[in-house]
């Protein structure tokens, strides 16, 4: 029985899709104007999993993951680098790509863009307006009517009346309310616009999500997600458009990932510690990151520093060592630890506790004589992860950019056992010593063979 944190409930409850079998997942991506950062990876890493754990757990996943295409930071970033702003996106959404690809993160089944999904939006608005949810503002944008949509606050918990006291005084007279946000922008001289029954301009944030999600996905679907700091007031947001438009309950489970720390502070620009995941995988290796994000559970905060991936890669390690020369047979997997798995990320998607029945397995694995069926268990449960998916032994021997080549550490290797042959104990140890000072650690196995990894 799979449970699921819902946001909107505060508690964990028993997963029931809108239909049985099937199941409609939304997840905000990425606005694209700058290289993605640790915070995305984790969105990246986290829903992959889930997407993954459900389909493995048999159900038909429909994944839409959005691209925000368009919005002030984009334009703002076109005319700084004097670029054309779909030249800007593109380029972007084409790293985004290849960062995703790198952390073995699976395509979404769709993946909508705000500037492609304009008609839908514009629809969406005009029955906003209609239903008198939305308004025209003194200065042409269109607005969302907070006040009249009663349920506004149950996702986030926050209270109107506190809301509307903590707002300072709105000397835009262009809104009726401080809380009411903007649906359609009207359009300023050189940037971009589409045209709408409201004059030529471009959408708000929050109402490009509500429009992708239920055009994909129907007016009413199981799981939206994001980051933590979606809550409010863009998630918030979403919900009183898409029930105002509608008329139907949203979403039945609101999932949000917790924040990435750098060194236990909040990781941003201002105090830079900010890491894009282009500037962590020139230090570390793809599965190592994708490994340290799923060893906290998804809502924990996740402190990024050098020891923690340090100690990914160690443990990883560990896992490919347990593997290495082990043949991979066409046989069922272990049951009971099929269960445990299962048990852990039926458990609103425990990873860390997940892993740690990996370890178990690893160990046992170690200590078998017949090894298949753990190898084979092991490397099973470990895709659903998305993990211990390379060649062990190419995992072990590579990683290094720089220091010896895999041909000068097998010619130091051969050097040794020929001292060794020789009885010269002292360049035998020499060279062991002068191979673990270069990362390089040997291991002596039966037959008189040696078999080397580079790490600790």
């Amino acid at each position: 029985m799979l449970k699921i944190y819902n946001t909107l409930s505060r508690s964990k409850q028993e997963f029931v899709p809108k239909q049985p079998g099937k199941v409609g997942m939304y997840v905000c991506g990425m606005t694209v104007y700058d290289y993605c950062h640790i915070g995305h990876a984790r969105v990246m890493v986290v829903f992959d999993t889930v997407a993954r754990y459900l389909r493995h757990a048999g159900y038909q996943l429909t994944y839409v993951r959005n691209v925000t295409d368009i919005d002030d930071k984009i334009i703002q970033r076109a005319n700084e680098n004097g670029d054309n702003f779909t030249a800007l996106t593109e380029r972007f959404i084409e790293a985004m790509h290849e960062d995703e690809r790198a952390l073995s993160v699976l395509p979404p089944d769709i993946e909508p863009k705000a500037t492609q999904s304009i008609a839908d939006i514009v629809k969406m608005i005009s029955v906003l307006i209609e239903k008198d949810f939305a308004y025209v503002g003194g200065n042409g944008d269109v607005f969302y009517a907070v006040s009249h949509f009663d349920g506004y606050g149950k996702l986030s918990g926050k209270n109107i009346d506190d809301l509307q006291a903590g707002e300072r005084v709105d000397v835009d007279t262009a809104k009726r309310d401080p809380l009411d946000f903007v649906l359609w922008k009207m359009a300023k001289p050189g940037e971009p616009s589409w045209e709408s029954p409201w004059g030529n301009g471009r959408p708000g944030w929050h109402i490009e999500c509500s429009a992708m999600s239920t055009c994909c996905l129907g007016n009413h679907f199981d799981i939206h997600g994001g980051g933590m700091d979606l809550q409010f007031p863009h998630h918030e947001n979403e919900i009183a458009q898409s029930e105002g438009a509608t008329g139907e309950p949203f979403v039945n489970y609101w999932m949000h990932n917790g924040f990435v720390r750098v060194n236990e502070e909040k990781m941003s620009k201002s105090l830079g510690n900010f890491f894009t995941v282009r500037e962590v995988l020139k230090q570390y290796r793809p599965e190592v990151i994708r490994f340290f994000i799923l060893s906290s559970h998804y809502r924990s905060p996740l402190n990024y520093s050098d020891e923690q991936l340090d100690e990914a890669g160690v443990a990883l390690t560990r896992l490919y060592t347990a593997l290495r020369g082990v043949e991979i047979a066409d046989v069922a997997i272990d049951a009971d630890y099929r269960q445990r798995f299962e048990q852990a990320m039926d458990d609103d998607f425990n990873t860390p506790v997940a892993l740690a029945v990996l370890f178990d397995l690893a160990r046992e694995l170690n200590k078998a004589r017949d090894k298949q069926i753990f190898a084979v268990t092991l490397k099973q449960l470990a895709a659903i992860l998305g993990l211990l998916q390379d060649d062990p032994d190419s995992f072990l021997k590579g990683g290094a950019t720089d220091g010896l080549s895999e041909t000068e550490i097998e010619q130091l290797i051969e050097d040794r056992k020929t001292a060794k042959a020789n009885k010269d104990w002292t360049q035998a140890d020499g060279i062991r010593d002068q191979l673990k000072e270069q990362g390089v650690v040997l291991e002596d196995v039966a037959g008189g063979n040696t078999i080397w990894r580079r790490g600790n």
